[in-house]
């Protein structure tokens, strides 16, 4: 077993504790286990918003985009920092005050019972379909590190974040994902300083960039370019400000909790991006030929690759495995995530409605534990399916999702947070309009049928053609599907009897803050006692890495990635004494 092989087993033994050590505090009830009982610190609950936005296709997908055009690839992470900063300012703390268990809950509540099974329904294909593709990612990376067959790697990867959802529920997730936050922030800001020092500054990096670094290649039409960085940020604030992702905001313990998160995750936003495509901006300076360096493995996928190339070229032996360790968590944490909130929401949304309206909360966590199991080998099986598709890019299947599949679903949801008159059957209809436009930009309104209707003298390159597909069906989930949705307002009535009570109810409580409940500090305290004490064991693990026969620098850049991960350790440690954490815990919630 090499070095990098040795880290990456270490990695997942520590994670898999992770999931054991936190087991005890999701097997109380299905709240518990899927949103950790709405009790979590705004540091937890920031850290999993902002891992949940980015996985192993940022490092593969987004970076060979990166590698290929420069800069435009910042836009769809510029645009997450400023959905974040909404939801900060309006979106955030709302969704907290649903006081809902799963998003399709609050769903229930704004739409009424119809349209909380359309939407479980529709939203949960989608989720498997984007895990597939994070998870088919990983396997990328993992072949071409370690001469892995792909198909095994994608079974053996989902096996093992299948076993951290199933026995840690939210709490293992939220954990992990704080933990795998701590190390993907270190690592990579030690490739990225790297980078920029080989490269010989940012100035070189642009000037000696081998195509326009801001437009990118195989541009003939501006005016795309500008009209698609513009609504990729319309696209971006509403994947993230949505009542089916506000999720990510349901385990905070209070509103300001919810809204301090939101700020955590944009500021990470912000910065992070920079940091994680320096290396392949400076390896499309430094190597030129690194698109080709796995062919042999990849195929015409060999590009996704390029920032393992800069690591084994440029960096120190070992760092490789740590930064798989880094792309493990990446995909680990976006895949978790999405398997919690489907099996809850099958559970608590059909389950619970349709097939035992009886059942204790105890035989509803053994359910959502055997539903997550299905859940998972369901990701794999699409993630074996899109690795088939060979001819189509991380970075293409990842936007046509999020535009044609996801969008649709996400109109209604996010409108429907601030536009309130409108009649429940505005939901579902809007979800079929969103189906219509969506397949009129894939199949009927194509780029040549656009250069024909706008008498273009030189056709659409294969990157304008793709990127004219996104826009399209982005402009046309904002002006026609969301204009159906605001139209529907014209025959809103008011509702009557239960209906109208419980519509009521569901407004009165977004508009009230939830409070920090009696003993809540006692769980803050677990919180970061346990957290504080797993970091410091593992930035002690990284720390011996100084060990590994390198040059110097190399040495030292282990000892900064240990430095930064044994501090905050030692800061959530120190924080933890403050109180008494010896008490049991209350699940009561809001």
């Amino acid at each position: 077993m090499n070095i990098d092989m040795l880290v990456v087993f270490v990695y997942f033994i520590f994670m898999i504790v992770v999931g054991l050590l936190f087991k005890r505090m999701a097997g109380r009830s299905t709240s518990d286990y899927f949103r950790g009982g709405g009790k979590m610190l705004w540091w937890m609950v920031g850290s999993t918003a902002f891992m949940t936005q980015f996985s192993a296709w940022t490092f593969t997908g987004a970076a060979g985009k990166a590698f290929t055009d420069g800069f435009p690839i910042m836009v769809v992470f510029m645009a997450n920092a400023f959905g974040f900063l909404l939801s900060w300012l309006f979106f955030s703390y709302r969704f907290r005050q649903m006081r809902t268990v799963t998003p399709i809950e609050g769903v229930r509540r704004r739409f009424g019972a119809t349209n909380e099974q359309v939407f479980t329904w529709a939203t949960m294909p989608t989720s498997i379909v984007y895990t597939g593709i994070w998870l088919n990612g990983l396997a990328l990376f993992v072949s071409a590190v370690f001469k892995i067959d792909i198909e095994t790697t994608i079974v053996a990867t989902g096996l093992i974040v299948l076993f951290i959802s199933v026995i840690g529920g939210s709490w293992g997730v939220v954990a992990s994902d704080f933990v795998q936050m701590v190390v993907i922030m270190s690592v990579t800001v030690v490739c990225a300083v790297a980078a920029i020092v080989k490269v010989g500054g940012p100035s070189n990096l642009i000037e000696q960039f081998p195509v326009d670094s801001v437009m990118g290649s195989n541009m003939n039409y501006p005016l795309l370019f500008v009209s698609w960085f513009i609504f990729m940020f319309v696209k971006q604030l509403q994947n993230i400000n949505n009542m089916n992702d506000s999720y990510r905001f349901l385990t905070a313990k209070d509103s300001i909790n919810a809204r301090k998160a939101a700020l955590l995750a944009f500021v990470l936003m912000l910065i992070g991006p920079a940091i994680w495509f320096m290396p392949p901006w400076a390896t499309a300076v430094l190597y030129p030929d690194a698109a080709a360096v796995h062919a042999g493995e990849l195929g015409n996928k060999a590009a996704d690759a390029v920032y393992l190339v800069f690591v084994e070229r440029a960096m120190p032996v070992g760092m490789v495995g740590l930064l798989m360790a880094a792309v493990f968590a990446a995909t680990m944490s976006s895949m978790d995530s999405g398997l919690n909130r489907n099996a809850g929401v099958f559970v608590r949304n059909f389950y619970a409605i349709f097939v035992n309206k009886d059942a204790e909360d105890a035989k509803l966590l053994r359910v959502s534990q055997v539903v997550t199991l299905v859940f998972g080998a369901l990701i794999i099986l699409v993630a074996l399916f899109i690795n088939s598709l060979r001819g189509l890019s991380l970075f293409d299947a990842m936007m046509y999702v999020s535009t044609l599949l996801q969008m649709p679903i996400l109109v209604p949801l996010f409108f429907g947070m601030f536009i309130k008159k409108t009649p429940d059957w505005a939901a579902w209809a809007t979800l079929v309009v969103g189906i219509i436009v969506s397949y009129l930009v894939s199949f009927v309104i194509t780029a040549d049928v656009v250069a024909n209707w706008l008498n273009l003298d030189t056709p659409f390159t294969g990157r304008e053609a793709k990127d004219l597909k996104v826009l399209l069906g982005i402009v046309g989930h904002l002006f026609i599907t969301g204009g159906f949705f605001c139209f529907t307002t014209r025959f809103y009535k008011e509702p009557e009897g239960s209906r109208r009570t419980e519509l009521q109810e569901f407004w009165t409580d977004v508009e009230t803050p939830v409070v920090e409940d009696e003993g809540q500090d006692i769980v803050d305290c677990q919180q970061r006692n346990m957290l504080g004490k797993l970091i410091l064991v593992f930035g002690t693990l990284v720390m011996t890495m100084v060990l590994i026969p390198n040059p110097f620098w190399g040495r030292m850049a282990f000892a900064f990635c240990g430095v930064v991960i044994l501090t905050v350790g030692y800061l959530l440690y120190k924080s933890a004494q403050t109180s008494d954490i010896s008490k049991p815990v209350d699940s009561t919630v809001g």
